[in-house]
């Protein structure tokens, strides 16, 4: 009983420091953070951030991880069936992948981590690639690997699935300007998570010919 109470105080510890550096580190950047701020925010003495993590960089690469964690157990990856058509996969895929993007609910913190190290990466981002995009990543790619033909190369692959993930990005990073671009009611009615989500499976799927054309769209010959 008493060795159960100590690992719960043991982990209860380690989520506040990881809970208190989101903050720090999302408003100063791994750089300018101190360890000692981080530890006078979580309440800890600093032998405390040595003794769960090690040093200061593991502690941000766990916070920085702990962010994308979070959107995934909010936003699971999509499952289905052996026998369940490409296009549906694609656009299950899209709509969980924009949903995680834009439309969980999160501290504003998490946002302003995740997309400093996207845009200034450290050795953090090589570790949120291997164990939480490229599993996704390569997901995608068996997806289009059921809609392309054989002979696509490994690198018109890649860029497709970065054209599937672009879109995505775009209206997490430009969410102001596109409010500022189309009013703030069509952007409350029409960008929600959703159906941005089927917009751009849609569009993606029009694009590849295993739909026919969007209404409306010019086909240039």
């Amino acid at each position: 009983m008493e060795s159960q109470l100590e690992e719960k105080c043991c982990a209860d510890t380690r989520t506040r420091i990881l809970n208190s550096a989101g903050p720090v580190f999302a408003e100063k950047g791994f750089r300018a953070a101190t360890v000692r701020e981080i530890c006078q925010v979580a309440n800890v003495n600093l032998a405390s951030v040595n003794y769960h993590f090690g040093d200061k960089q593991r502690l941000y690469i766990e916070t920085v991880k702990q962010a994308q964690r979070k959107r995934i157990e909010q936003v699971p990856s999509p499952e289905w069936s052996p026998d369940t058509p490409a296009g549906y996969k694609l656009r299950a895929f899209t709509i969980a992948l924009i949903t995680r993007m834009i439309g969980v609910e999160e501290q504003s913190w998490q946002t302003r981590l995740m997309m400093r190290e996207i845009l200034q990466p450290t050795q953090a981002c090589e570790e949120l690639v291997r164990d939480y995009f490229r599993p996704q990543f390569n997901i995608l790619l068996e997806i289009l690997d059921e809609i392309l033909p054989p002979a696509t190369t490994a690198a018109r692959r890649h860029q497709i699935a970065f054209s599937i993930v672009g879109q995505c990005l775009y209206y997490r990073v430009a969410d102001s300007v596109v409010g500022l671009l189309v009013g703030e009611r069509e952007f409350g009615q029409h960008y929600g998570a959703a159906e941005l989500g089927e917009h751009i499976s849609q569009f993606t799927l029009a694009a590849l010919g295993v739909t026919e054309p969007l209404p409306n769209v010019v086909v240039i010959k």
